[in-house]
């Protein structure tokens, strides 16, 4: 039997919604903690103004990519067989290697120019359900001689024709209209919209999985074991500081990258596996997909450096369908950042981000996908929920940290080794950790209704009938895609990739009825969801201090009269020379305080 822990189902960084974490004290013999240190325990190590030695920003810096890891190579992967891909190794990689650089550029615009918190850009899935439905209309369907792998020859003329028109079609743009739409938008909106995000992937996850279910379930063993058994389990490693000296600290690895050792180990199996001839060699065999010699050539036929710019995959395209179709997403990772942007305040010791500084995170997100359609990523950018939540786990809140970890991707970027390593994964554990991460997005989709009252029959009826429409409508599109005929060729692609886009008709669903069937403010959840949002962190920083642009913009903006009328320009404020105090000991292992609840990530998914 399972012992019970007060958690409130949200002391998981792997896993939860939320990104407040602190290690665990030396006790000895059972001893409770001394209340007296709480207040120490809450104290950052490095607030988000001040810089950290070199070292550690560096190798805070690589925890932070680590972190990112796991979403950062699903999308690709998974855009790979929608781009007719999926045999094609070396292209796969450059197109990694192509999202690590463009999400490195976009963490340091956001961090320098943008809403000027310690959080990372990467791709996301909220663009993912649209990206394939656009690519799954039949004008768009693979050939069927890139689906054997015997028939394929990724240096044939019509081969790169195929997969490069299609990387051409991906088209991402973004909107500014946060602050229009997040004053109808409630958790009954963005419940349905995430949920399905995740049930929409199930056949990828389960395509993948397929190859070896042994193998498949060996990974979610591990990534479960490792997230959840052990994750309050410490590992002692050797530390130094100026206090202490040399000493023996605990570090909860399997709390911070449970899905890359999960990824690992499973993968290091494959290979002796394969090394011992274990699985089959034959194509035609089960568990053949499982061996790890399949795109070997890959590393040694990807250059050690490679260059992503604009337009390597072609002149990018426009229609009308893609651009519709992935405004939905857009939408919804827009008001998942904006949840972002204040846990990652909180955790950082800031002041609630004003609504200037929202605009121009909002902005910059934008112009990341931008040049991420110009970079040819296949996705978009947005804030990574799951960096947020190391935060609270490292007591490092400084920007600076951030801005190494984006160095360090756009270096992993030009690195082509890098993407070709990330190629050889067999796809059975590719298979498994999609089947770990799409369950969690699903579920973190549910879990915003804990802000709303569920015991009201207004709710149940639109959150019930918002998550079924948007099964059963694109489920019968796709089966019937000619049903669709206004006589206007893009209207009809317009209407059957919305159509066909789960998370769009859920949350159109969701949208509408929420808006529209009366209901009190507290009802549909907007009181608590508000109040979620207010600043409960004690800071001693002027908002002006964090949020202001750097290198004297905004005091060359302040004494121009036409910035008062640009929603994304800073008023003037006048800097406190008072900092939060650096305390070196909040690095080391405490006991999290149990009567505090901690900051919450609104929609935000982490890993």
């Amino acid at each position: 039997m399972a012992s019970e822990k007060e958690s409130n189902g949200l002391d998981n960084y792997a896993f939860a919604l939320e990104g407040h974490f602190c290690d665990l004290p030396e006790t000895e013999h059972g001893e409770e903690t001394d209340t007296s240190m709480e207040g120490d325990n809450n104290k950052l190590a490095y607030c988000v103004t001040d810089v950290p030695p070199w070292y550690l920003c560096i190798l805070l810096g690589i925890q932070h990519c680590l972190t990112a890891f796991g979403g950062i190579i699903a999308i690709p992967l998974i855009l790979s067989h929608g781009l007719c891909l999926q045999h094609d190794g070396l292209t796969q990689s450059h197109l990694i290697s192509t999202i690590f650089f463009v999400s490195g550029i976009c963490t340091l615009l956001q961090v320098t120019f943008g809403i000027r918190l310690p959080i990372l850009q990467g791709g996301t899935f909220t663009l993912l359900a649209p990206s394939m439905a656009m690519l799954s209309m039949p004008e768009w369907s693979c050939p069927a001689w890139t689906q054997n792998a015997t028939l394929v020859n990724t240096s044939s003329p019509e081969f790169i024709e195929v997969w490069q028109s299609r990387m051409r079609a991906v088209f991402v743009g973004f909107s500014g209209l946060i602050g229009l739409f997040m004053r109808f938008i409630g958790p009954l909106t963005i419940a349905p919209t995430i949920s399905l995000i995740g049930l929409s992937l199930f056949d990828s996850a389960g395509t993948n999985a397929g190859f070896h279910w042994g193998i498949s379930v060996m990974t979610i063993v591990l990534i479960t074991l490792f997230s959840q058994y052990l994750r309050h389990i410490p590992v002692p490693f050797p530390a130094y500081s100026k206090d202490k000296k040399l000493h023996v600290s605990r570090v909860y690895v399997f709390q911070i990258l449970p899905v890359l050792l999960g990824i690992t180990l499973s993968w290091l199996i494959c290979y002796i596996l394969t090394t011992y001839n274990v699985l089959p060699a034959e194509p035609d065999k089960y568990g053949y997909m499982a061996r790890t010699d399949l795109k070997g050539n890959v590393l040694s036929q990807a250059p050690w450096f490679t260059f992503p710019y604009p337009g390597q995959w072609g002149m990018p395209t426009v229609s009308l369908a893609g651009v519709v179709g992935i405004l939905a997403g857009v939408i919804s990772s827009m008001i998942e950042s904006v949840g972002d942007y204040h846990a990652c305040a909180r955790l950082s010791g800031a002041p609630p981000p004003p609504k200037h500084a929202i605009n121009r995170g909002i902005g910059i997100e934008g112009l990341g996908c931008l040049l991420a359609g110009a970079w040819g990523t296949g996705n978009g950018t947005t804030s990574y929920s799951e960096n947020v939540g190391a935060l609270g786990i490292t007591k490092v809140g400084s920007r600076m940290v951030i801005v190494a970890s984006g160095v360090l991707m756009v270096i992993m970027g030009v690195f082509g080794k890098v993407g070709a390593i990330f190629t050889t994964i067999p796809q059975p554990v590719v298979g498994g950790m999609f089947m770990v991460m799409f369950g969690v997005i699903s579920a973190a989709g549910v879990s915003n209704l804990q802000y709303a009252d569920m015991n009201s029959s207004r709710n149940i009826f639109i959150f019930g009938f918002s998550m079924f429409s948007g099964l059963v409508i694109p489920n019968w599109i796709i089966k019937y895609p000619e049903a669709i005929t206004t006589g206007v060729v893009e209207l009809d692609q317009m209407l059957q990739v919305l159509l066909t886009t789960s998370m769009f008709v859920g949350g159109f669903f969701g949208f509408i009825l929420d808006n529209t069937i009366p209901g009190s403010k507290h009802e549909r959840g907007i009181v608590a969801w508000n109040k979620a949002h207010e600043d409960d962190s004690s800071n001693t920083l002027e908002s002006g201090e964090v949020y202001n642009l750097p290198f004297g913009i905004t005091s060359y903006l302040s004494s121009s009269s036409w910035t008062r009328y640009m929603p994304f320009c800073p008023p003037g404020v006048r800097s406190s020379p008072d900092k939060c105090g650096a305390n070196t000991n909040a690095l080391e292992s405490k006991q999290p305080p149990r009567d505090q609840d901690p900051p919450q990530i609104l929609i935000g998914v982490t890993l």
